[in-house]
């Protein structure tokens, strides 16, 4: 997963642009776009705890703590609240940064810049692989900006920005910032983003990640890591804390010798704060990284599974999940304590119409909860796109972005209607609510955490009340939800709070599959 990140650094800019960047007043309006209703955006399990929205946008504060200090900076993020002609009156310039599933958001918020004659600045992944469809953006800051960004503040400063600034080299992320949390209203959001690395060794035929960062993972230090962790806490953060790495063990040593303990040591006497991240699944080979990870308050990792198809993951070149019995895999995760997310994918050269009863029977034997499952597509810059463009296999640029909407952008060899109606009978069946709860239950057996939080705000016990309502009366799924509640209450009671928080999960998952399979 890419998250749209937009860094710079200062040190790249002589004193005199410097002094004439400051010299300039400059009202600046950060505007993040409205994710569609879709597997991550959690926007039906986020209601029953009063949130807008999963996590503010990282990215876009990290670039607000690079532009002069006296410059106005204000953030509009449309998920949790509207652009306003207020706003855009106010602003000299629009600072916008996506992801491919923002497109359509994205595009009616420069239309409305353009109508109100200010003036675009756009990053971030969206725009790094499509800005040749964005002609109405005035200037593009794309790749990592720490290398970009600097030569568009100096010419700004000169009076002579040019529309792109792109770089293929990958800049050291030790320069990078604290994000300037304070421009969003953190009271809206569920989790917070921070990162640790970019890039990843690994080279799956289907991913841009390392297109985009490279596949030498770039670290932060953990110092930088506990000082971004400091200001959170300043603010009064108590919750979530997402790393947003691609692979958090990328760098495996400095995680174990490093990072880790450092965390451990800075979560002693600050409660209950969650973390969770992303990570390859040969992290289930070394007990000592699950320990530590556990220690230091992780408790749910998402792991790219795939298929249990082996030729298929020759297919793609997924070499870390080859030859394993992959669902010990993944309860060797559980029982260190950590929950495992997965991502998996059909539509494979060399899956057959079996693959989809496959994945029903992977998914549910592992106990893993949270199952995405998509559509093989080829994203611009992956092999996966180059080899089905030179096959002619190519039927267009674009994907959509959304992971579970049935699309792609490639001819499949099965053919498209076949893997269409073998994926939407493969959604209905994983969440419909008996082999979801089910699956609920199987993970519960398994999961072994060496400390549960219990969640006492006014805001978790109405989501206790919301879930006995929405789920346990009026839901479909009111037997399997009372045959959780009290198996859970009375086998694995400290698990009652992750049981219940899963079942609100499912009932989210069901809004979004019906979305699309209907």
């Amino acid at each position: 997963m890419v998250f749209p990140l937009m860094y710079a650094s200062h040190k790249q800019l002589n004193t005199a642009v410097k002094v004439r960047l400051w010299c300039i007043t400059m009202n600046i309006l950060l505007v993040y776009p409205e994710f569609p209703d879709t597997f991550w955006s959690f926007k039906h399990a986020l209601k029953f705890i009063h949130k807008k929205a999963g996590t503010p946008p990282l990215g876009l504060l990290t670039v607000a703590a690079l532009l002069p200090t006296d410059w106005e900076k204000r953030l509009v993020d449309l998920n949790v609240t509207l652009l306003t002609q207020a706003d855009l009156a106010w602003a000299d310039y629009v600072f916008i940064s996506g992801m491919v599933v923002q497109r359509d958001s994205a595009r009616a918020i420069i239309s409305r810049c353009k109508e109100n004659g200010v003036k675009v600045v756009a990053g971030g992944p969206l725009f790094t692989m499509e800005h040749d469809q964005f002609p109405e953006v005035d200037t593009f800051v794309l790749n990592e900006a720490e290398l970009t960004l600097p030569p568009f503040l100096a010419d700004l400063a000169n009076g002579c920005a040019k529309r792109l600034y792109t770089s293929t080299e990958f800049p050291d992320i030790q320069q990078t910032p604290i994000p300037l949390w304070r421009l969003a209203s953190l009271k809206h959001y569920d989790t917070v983003s921070i990162q640790f690395s970019r890039g990843c060794p690994f080279n799956c035929d289907f991913c841009n990640v390392t297109s985009l960062l490279g596949h030498r993972p770039r670290t932060k230090t953990a110092a930088q890591l506990i000082a971004e962790l400091d200001g959170l806490y300043a603010l009064g953060w108590r919750k979530n804390i997402f790393f947003v790495d691609d692979n958090f063990i990328g760098n495996k040593k400095q995680i174990k010798t490093e990072v880790l303990p450092a965390l451990i040591e800075w979560r002693k006497g600050k409660g209950n704060m969650a973390f969770n991240t992303e990570a390859s699944i040969n992290m289930a080979d070394d007990p000592e990284l699950l320990r530590l990870m556990a220690e230091a308050g992780f408790d749910t990792v998402f792991v790219g599974i795939e298929t249990p198809n082996e030729d298929s993951l020759t297919e793609c070149s997924k070499s870390q999940n080859k030859g394993r019995d992959l669902i010990e895999s993944v309860k060797r995760i559980q029982r260190a304590g950590l929950q495992v997310q997965g991502g998996f994918i059909v539509g494979f050269d060399h899956d057959t119409t079996s693959i989809f009863q496959q994945q029903i029977d992977f998914i549910q034997k592992s106990g893993i909860v949270t199952a995405m499952v998509g559509l093989l597509q080829a994203p611009l810059g992956t092999r996966l796109f180059d080899r089905m463009s030179k096959e002619g296999r190519l039927v267009a640029d674009n994907i959509s972005g959304d992971n579970v909407d049935g699309s792609t952008n490639i001819i499949p060899a099965m053919g498209l209607e076949t893997l269409r109606e073998g994926y939407r009978k493969l959604l209905s069946q994983i969440y419909a609510p008996q082999p979801y709860y089910e699956r609920v239950m199987t993970f519960l057996r398994e999961y072994k955490p060496p400390k549960v939080r219990i969640q006492l705000e006014p805001q978790y016990i109405l989501a206790l009340a919301r879930s006995i309502t929405q789920l346990g009366i009026r839901g479909v799924e009111r037997a399997q939800y009372w045959r959780l509640f009290f198996w859970t209450l009375f086998r694995r009671p400290r698990l009652f709070p992750v049981a219940i928080t899963l079942a609100i999960y499912g009932f989210h998952f069901r809004q979004v599959v019906e979305l699309h399979v209907a």
